[in-house]
């Protein structure tokens, strides 16, 4: 283990490290939430039968369980961060093992995070939205 001012270094590194990993997780939710409006936007416009607005469902429920998925992740390296910060000074074990999966019992799954309040909301609008769209369609 390393000593004084060397582990103290590998700590800021190691909480370094880790809070790029979460920050990318986080871009990556954001830029999947644009892409998801996109494309679900792109499927309405096509033109052709009326049952092809219903094809506007699959980017949507794709990209809802992708955003659930970088979530999930971010909320893992999360827990991470916190066994760092606590444990690091006590011991050198899992040194700079960015390997998040330990703690996966420690958060809900995935689809247990689709329905929570900010993913349920935003995607759940878009659903709600694109079932009045082709609701719309069938009676006009």
């Amino acid at each position: 283990m390393p000593k004084g001012e060397n582990l103290m270094e590998c700590l800021f590194k190691e909480i370094e490290i880790i809070q790029e990993i979460i920050k990318r997780m986080a871009y990556s939710s954001f830029m999947i939430k644009g892409w998801a409006v996109t494309l679900v936007v792109v499927t309405l416009l096509l033109r052709g039968a009326k049952i092809q607005a219903f094809i506007a469902f699959i980017p949507l429920l794709v990209f809802w369980f992708l955003d659930a998925y970088f979530l999930w992740q971010e909320r893992m390296y999360r827990k991470l961060y916190d066994w760092v910060v606590q444990n690091r000074l006590n011991t050198d074990g899992y040194l700079f093992d960015m390997n998040a999966y330990r703690f996966r019992a420690d958060v809900q799954s995935p689809f247990r995070i689709m329905f929570s309040v900010t993913l349920g909301w935003f995607y759940g609008s878009i659903a709600v939205l694109v079932i009045i769209y082709c609701v719309s369609l069938f009676l006009w």
